[in-house]
């Protein structure tokens, strides 16, 4: 079971200096429009996670993990765990060690994603951490989501092309997706703390260059309208009950009985439309799709879940949450009073103080809070608590 990731164990997160990173700015000019090199924009930066750390998670059954080996022109991809003998199997080939969600595991990696907070939370996806030996790299190829390369260690040269789309050739390989013809039309040689900001579907390839090059990839949720219409459908179907059917009292006699009228077409569709658009559902439903953790497997909770009498005490001592900062944390204002929290694919309806709480905990990592809290509140943080979501500034 992974464990929780307090936020006060975690060093105080990289901070982006405003006078290197202007968040308005690139909003207006860069974002799904066009890369960004950002040179060295943090107040200070060391690199929050050692090689061989990278490796031991590789080595885990329930890491996602890949290594990519080139060898000559050609390219092999294997999947983790990856064996601990493996790394010293490789000879001199480069190769790429890649590991998805590194931030459900390692808390100063899930410390990097609160630089980025001037995007809304529901987008963010993971943190993939990358090793690669001396020319090592993926190959050029396009993602169809935005991401930030944040430089950690070593050096790596990144060569981008104009913006491709799916109608653009990929090299024969089962499993990686690389361009046949790749036009480079801007490189860069990135060095410790810089940033590359790229666009979806903009070709890119990066190289390292020399050993111990790691790179941090803060990624983006997209999802695609199949995506949407599949997982929606999908959780819309089980409370659609099986007598729910098509009728039509009043059926006039037709001048052709093969022709499918334009009332019946009206009101078929009308069976599909009024469940797939009803506005409330549906953000009940994306809010805990959006806020589902990578690994939806993952456990943060404590070995010994908090008692409502544990959060008035824990309060009284202290009056502070901190965010797990690897969870995920949204919300949607519904009519009235009500606020949808979501936090890691699970919902909760709060409202009044408690939808105060929420609210602010979407928008903070350190949340003071009143010890003379009502129930609906203490319920909450209880809840939250006993899930690994939040913690208490005085738990061990």
């Amino acid at each position: 079971m992974s464990q929780p990731l307090p936020d006060h164990a975690v060093p105080s997160a990289p901070r982006l200096q405003p006078e290197h990173f202007d968040p308005a700015a690139f909003l207006r000019d860069y974002w799904q429009h066009k890369p960004l090199l950002i040179r060295d924009p943090w107040a200070a930066w060391s690199n929050p996670l050692d090689p061989d750390e990278l490796a031991g998670l590789a080595c885990e059954s329930d890491v996602e993990s890949r290594m990519v080996v080139r060898s000559c022109e050609t390219w092999s991809l294997e999947h983790g765990p990856i064996a601990e003998e493996r790394f010293g199997q490789v000879g001199e080939d480069p190769w790429t060690l890649l590991v998805q969600a590194v931030d459900h595991h390692v808390p100063e990696v899930a410390a990097l994603i609160e630089p980025f907070g001037f995007l809304p939370n529901w987008r963010i996806e993971d943190v993939m951490v990358s090793y690669a030996t001396d020319g090592g790299g993926v190959g050029p190829h396009f993602d169809n989501y935005d991401v930030f390369l944040v430089q950690g260690l070593g050096r790596r040269r990144w060569r981008v092309g104009k913006p491709a789309d799916e109608s653009v050739k990929l090299l024969p390989h089962d499993d990686l997706r690389l361009l046949e013809h790749f036009e480079v039309t801007e490189e860069w040689v990135l060095e410790p703390g810089d940033i590359l900001y790229l666009p979806p579907n903009v070709p890119h390839d990066g190289v390292a260059v020399g050993d111990d090059c790691m790179t941090y990839s803060i990624g983006f949720r997209a999802p695609s309208r199949r995506e949407l219409i599949s997982a929606w459908c999908d959780d819309l179907l089980p409370g659609i009950a099986e007598d729910d059917r098509y009728t039509d009292p009043g059926l006039g006699q037709q001048d052709n009985r093969g022709e499918i009228s334009a009332p019946a077409l009206a009101k078929l569709q009308a069976m599909i439309a009024e469940q797939l658009l009803d506005r409330d559902a549906f953000a009940a439903w994306f809010g805990c799709y959006a806020t589902t953790p990578r690994n939806s497997e993952i456990d943060w909770s404590p070995e010994v879940p908090t008692s409502l009498a544990g959060v008035h005490h824990a309060l009284a001592e202290g009056g502070v949450l901190l965010r797990n900062a690897a969870s995920r944390f949204s919300f949607v204002v519904q009519r009235g009073d009500m606020t949808l929290l979501f936090v890691d694919g699970t919902s909760f309806e709060c409202t009044g103080a408690a939808g105060d709480l929420a609210q602010r905990l979407c928008a903070e990592r350190r949340v003071a809070v009143d010890p003379g809290l009502t129930d609906a509140v203490a319920a909450l943080i209880q809840a939250l608590h006993s899930e690994g979501s939040i913690t208490f500034e005085t738990d061990d």
